[in-house]
């Protein structure tokens, strides 16, 4: 039993069955924002879980790089498509979500994403909204990667280094033909590497997913704790 306000009358008990629907309401209007952002750039549908973030569904269909590939940088995309692919070929969200919560920079992405919320979220329920980011992504992904069948992926021999970090490029082949590029950006991990970003045909995928995680928290009063809620149903 939680509560509710009720125009004219106040706040007042709610039900389980409502709170119930509310919290499937979170969720739903979480999804529909996605999906109307990323249907404003025709390809970036393609890139779509990842709002949302990233793009990480695209790797599903990635190929391991050609041998002579020996850039640790690149080595890490192909396992990262790797472990995406098998994540997808179970269509399960926790599949995907547990492959996302390991390879991205979930720190990176969800802090950016909160924008000028990011001092309201404590310190403490972090790890929460990190977990829940995941599962967002996770449940995007596997759901719209059907939908983009990816034929091939052609691979850069070696990453890019600038003062944005490492980049990784590759182009990515449909099975309709259809190809475009994807620029991979990799925070590193000591002997390792995070995916923070990816640019599809020059946008990058993070401002996305921040604009639709402000959006939510204006509406819901500006306390990022209800974001953290509804990304964790």
């Amino acid at each position: 039993m939680g509560l509710r306000t009720v125009e004219g009358i106040g706040v007042v008990p709610s039900t389980d069955e409502e709170e119930s629907r509310d919290q499937q309401g979170m969720s739903t209007v979480l999804r529909e924002r996605a999906g109307a952002l990323l249907r404003r750039r025709s390809l970036m549908q393609i890139a779509a879980a990842c709002a949302a973030a990233g793009s990480f569904f695209v790797w599903c269909g990635m190929k391991a790089p050609p041998a002579r590939a020996a850039d640790p940088a690149v080595v890490f995309m192909a396992q990262v498509g790797r472990d995406l692919m098998a994540a997808a070929r179970t269509r399960s969200p926790g599949a995907m979500a547990s492959v996302v919560e390991r390879h991205a920079d979930l720190t990176q992405i969800g802090l950016y994403s909160l924008g000028e919320y990011r001092t309201r979220l404590p310190h403490e329920e972090r790890p929460s909204y990190f977990s829940g980011t995941a599962r967002f992504i996770g449940r995007y992904a596997a759901a719209e990667a059907p939908k983009y069948p990816v034929a091939r992926v052609e691979w850069a021999n070696q990453s890019v280094r600038s003062g944005s970090g490492v980049m990784v490029d590759s182009r990515v082949i449909l099975a309709d033909g259809t190809g475009y590029d994807v620029r991979w950006a990799l925070s590193k991990y000591g002997a390792t590497y995070k995916v923070r970003d990816a640019m599809v045909l020059g946008f990058w995928m993070t401002p996305f997913l921040k604009n639709l995680f402000e959006d939510y928290i204006a509406k819901n009063g500006g306390n990022p704790r209800a974001l953290a809620a509804a990304l964790n149903r």
